[in-house]
C-alpha cells in the first residue's frame, strides 16, 4: 500500500470482568504481574474501577463496573461473561492512522481525542472488530504520567511474592469468528491496518477426527502485530471453536499468547501458582524423541515433566503451552510461548496433541459428545 498507519506494536488489552478488585489480585497471584495503577471513585471515575497490571512490556487492564450507569461493561458481562473488550496498538500518529483505517473500511468506535492532565497528554481512538471488541489506536509520546490520565499509582497494591514468571509481552492474538467470517475479518485487518495475510491453514491442516477448524494470521508489516483468527470447519462432533462461539455468545478474542525468554522457568513458576494448564498425553512426547530433534537446548524429559509443547515446523522451534480457561465459562485462556533461533510459525506440528488435549476438557463438560448439527455421519 502507499500508505501505513505507523503502528509500533502492541500496548494494552483490556478485561470486562465481574469484579475487577478479585481478577486483578489473581493476575498478580497466578501470573506475577505487578498492580500498577487504578482508576476509579477515588481519582474521580464514578461508574467503574479498573486496575492497571504490568510486567516489562505486558499491560493488562482489568474492569468493572461499580453502577447500573456503566451500561458498556454490564451489558458485555451479561452476554459474553468476562473476557477481551479491547486491544491496541501503540502507533506513531493516532489522527493518521485513524482516518488510513477508516478510508479503507473500518468501522469507526470512537473518533480521536485527546486526553489531557498537568503531565502531558494521551491520544487515543478506536475501531470495531468481530462482534463487541475494539482495536485501540494509542500513542502517549507527550505524556510523563501513569498509563493516561485519570490513573493513579497504588501504593498499598498486593505485592508477587513468588519466583519471577519471566513473562515479557503479547506474542499475538487470537480471534474466533462464525463460519465464513474467517476470509472477511482477514481482508478487514489487511485493508484497514495495512496488514498482509502470513499464514493460512487450510481444511485438514488443523484437526483431530472429531473436530477441526480453519485459520488465517494476519500480521502488521514489521511483524510487531500477529492476529491468528479462526473459524469452525465441519467436523464428526462439536469443535472448540463452537463451543466458544456458544459459550461467548457471538465472536471476540479466545486467547492471548504471552512471550517469554525462558519458558520453563516461566511455566515452572506459574504451576507454583496454582495456574492450571492444558494435560498433555506422554505419547506426544514418545513420538517427539522417535523424530530425534536436533539443535534443542531443553531435555525433553523436562518438556514432559511440565507439559511443554515443541514445534520443529519451519525455522528455528517453537515452545508453548496453555491454560485451561481462566474464567467460568470455557472461552477466554492464555498461551504461554518462546521462540528459538528466529522461530516464527504458530505451532502446527502441536495442533494434533492441543486438539487431544482440549476435547480431553470438552469430554469433562459434556460438550465434545453432542453432536454437531449437519455433522457428517
Amino acid at each position: 500500500m502507499a500508505e501505513l498507519p505507523g503502528i509500533r506494536g502492541y500496548d494494552f488489552i483490556e478485561f470486562y470482568v465481574g469484579s475487577a478488585k478479585a481478577t486483578a489480585y489473581w493476575y498478580v497471584k497466578a501470573l506475577g504481574l505487578r498492580l500498577a495503577g487504578y482508576c476509579g471513585p477515588e481519582t474521580g471515575v464514578r461508574d467503574r474501577a479498573s486496575y492497571l497490571l504490568t510486567k516489562n512490556r505486558l499491560k493488562l487492564l482489568i474492569t468493572s463496573s461499580l453502577q447500573p450507569s456503566a451500561v458498556e461493561p454490564l451489558e458485555f458481562i451479561a452476554r459474553h461473561g468476562d473476557g477481551v473488550k479491547r486491544w491496541s496498538m501503540e502507533v506513531e500518529d493516532v489522527a493518521r492512522a485513524f482516518d488510513f483505517a477508516v478510508r479503507h473500511g473500518a468501522i469507526a468506535a470512537r473518533k480521536p481525542q485527546r486526553l489531557e492532565d498537568e503531565r502531558g497528554a494521551v491520544v487515543e481512538a478506536a475501531l470495531r472488530v468481530y462482534d463487541d471488541t475494539e482495536v485501540v489506536l494509542v500513542n502517549r509520546d507527550a505524556y510523563r504520567g501513569l498509563f493516561r490520565p485519570g490513573f493513579c499509582e497504588m501504593p498499598a497494591a498486593p505485592r508477587y511474592e513468588g519466583d519471577d514468571t519471566r513473562l515479557v509481552g503479547v506474542d499475538h492474538i487470537v480471534g474466533n469468528v462464525r463460519e465464513n467470517e474467517m476470509d472477511r475479518w482477514a481482508d478487514y485487518y489487511n485493508r484497514a491496518f495495512g496488514f498482509q495475510t502470513f499464514v493460512d491453514f487450510k481444511a485438514g491442516d488443523i484437526g483431530t477426527k472429531y473436530s477441526a477448524l480453519l485459520s488465517k494470521v494476519v500480521r502488521s508489516e514489521t511483524g510487531a502485530i500477529k492476529n491468528p483468527i479462526n473459524e469452525p470447519y465441519a467436523g464428526l462432533k462439536k469443535s472448540q471453536i463452537e463451543e466458544y462461539l456458544e459459550e461467548y455468545r457471538g465472536s471476540g478474542v479466545q486467547h492471548i499468547a504471552v512471550a517469554t525468554e525462558d519458558l520453563l522457568a516461566a511455566v515452572r513458576a506459574l504451576r507454583r501458582n496454582g495456574v492450571e494448564f492444558l494435560a498433555v498425553p506422554d505419547s506426544y512426547y514418545e513420538q517427539l524423541r522417535e523424530r530425534r530433534p536436533s539443535g534443542i537446548a531443553e531435555r525433553i524429559e523436562d518438556l514432559r515433566d511440565l507439559g511443554i509443547l515443541c514445534d520443529l515446523e519451519g525455522q528455528g522451534y517453537l515452545l508453548q503451552l496453555f491454560t485451561r480457561p481462566v474464567s467460568d465459562r470455557p472461552t477466554f485462556f492464555f498461551e504461554f510461548i518462546q521462540r528459538r533461533e528466529g522461530a516464527q510459525g504458530f505451532g502446527k506440528g502441536n495442533f494434533q496433541a492441543l486438539f487431544e488435549a482440549i476435547e480431553l476438557d470438552q469430554a469433562r463438560r459434556g460438550s465434545l459428545e453432542r453432536d454437531r448439527p449437519g455433522a457428517p455421519a
